[in-house]
């Protein structure tokens, strides 16, 4: 099968590597799309968390969908023919040596697992719970959209906010405009969105921001604090980098919280809070637990049947996987304004 690779150097290929193998408890699955996202940035960036130098050369691609072409022994929970949420690829030495995974979902074939089969001890994979088969009235390629608008509503849920609650969201870009669209979707009002771009502000007007701020021409601090005078009740880091944290600092109400989403390429950060209240936390969510995903499909689902939500609202780019290195080429050069989605 053709998979796409990081390599050591940090050059990308599409390179000609063996089928995965599936044990009993799990599925074989051919793909037939994988989203692009900042998690494969800060990989291609050899900065993500996890994947050290070492590491490399790693598959990547973690936004996949694709149909069960076989089924191991013990699998119920899928048959063939079943179009299927996050396939991934494991880490094999004995088939990739030399290789680990980031997820491998650019590759024409992948695995998922079945929950409901008898895993050893009862140790069912996390991944499994999120590994769900896909409504047949949902376009399988746009549904790549889907699995990052379960991990926006899977982390709304985890950071607590409240439909009363007053939200700063930091970077416009498919990660912000999705918890833009989905604070507002869960009856969230009082959103601002801060960006520096006015195409990506005029996206986030039209998904539910109430307030729209372009840091590089205005003063953020000035702005939010004469729309609340008390703070904000949560800041939204979508960008993933260590100034949010501090830029959030007075703009957060007393007992309020700075929520980190985007993974940052740095591991340490050093705070300065000394404009913020006496009370305040910073959440990190950067790895939704994928249960949690898994719970937020319905809801999910039920949004886009409602048209609530639009899967294309939020894509705006299409490449065949032959023009993958091309395509990922214009994710770093910034040229892709909303989601990018490599189709098979």
């Amino acid at each position: 099968m053709k998979s796409f690779v990081i390599e050591k150097d940090g050059s990308t290929k599409i390179c000609e590597l063996p089928k995965p193998k599936y044990n009993p408890n799990q599925a074989l699955v051919k793909t037939i799309a994988c989203g692009m996202c900042g998690t494969d940035v800060k990989l291609l960036h050899k900065t993500f968390k996890g994947f050290p130098e070492s590491a490399y050369p790693v598959i990547l691609g973690h936004e996949g969908v694709g149909e069960i072409v076989e089924v191991g022994s013990n699998v119920t929970s899928f048959k063939i023919g079943d179009k299927v949420l996050l396939p991934f690829i494991d880490p094999e030495p004995e088939l990739y040596p030399g290789m680990n995974s980031a997820w491998g979902a650019l590759s024409e074939y992948a695995v998922v697992c079945d929950p409901k089969a008898p895993w050893k001890d009862g140790n069912v994979p996390d991944c499994a719970f999120a590994q769900t088969v896909l409504p047949a009235d949902i376009d399988p390629v746009d549904a790549s959209m889907i699995i990052t608008f379960r991990e926006v509503l899977s982390n709304i849920r985890y950071f607590g906010i409240q439909p009363g609650d007053s939200v700063v969201v930091y970077g416009c870009g498919p990660v912000g405009l999705t918890f833009i669209k989905f604070l507002n979707l869960c009856g969230v009002e009082e959103i601002t969105a801060i960006d520096r771009h006015d195409i990506k502000l005029a996206n986030a007007k039209r998904n539910g921001a109430k307030h729209v701020i372009n840091s590089k021409e205005e003063d953020v601090t000035d702005i939010v604090r004469n729309l609340y005078p008390s703070g904000v009740n949560f800041v939204l880091d979508a960008i993933g980098h260590p100034f949010v944290v501090n830029a959030a600092m007075p703009l957060i109400a007393d007992r309020g919280a700075v929520l980190c989403y985007g993974v940052p390429e740095k591991e340490e950060i050093t705070i300065n809070f000394s404009k913020a209240s006496y009370n305040w936390k910073v959440i990190y969510q950067q790895m939704p637990c994928k249960k949690d995903e898994g719970l937020a499909t319905e809801q999910v689902i039920d949004w886009i049947r409602s048209r609530k939500l639009v899967l294309k609202d939020f894509i705006s780019d299409y490449f065949p996987f032959s023009e993958s290195v091309e395509a990922f080429q214009m994710l770093l050069d910034r040229k892709i304004q909303k989601k990018g989605i490599i189709v098979f």
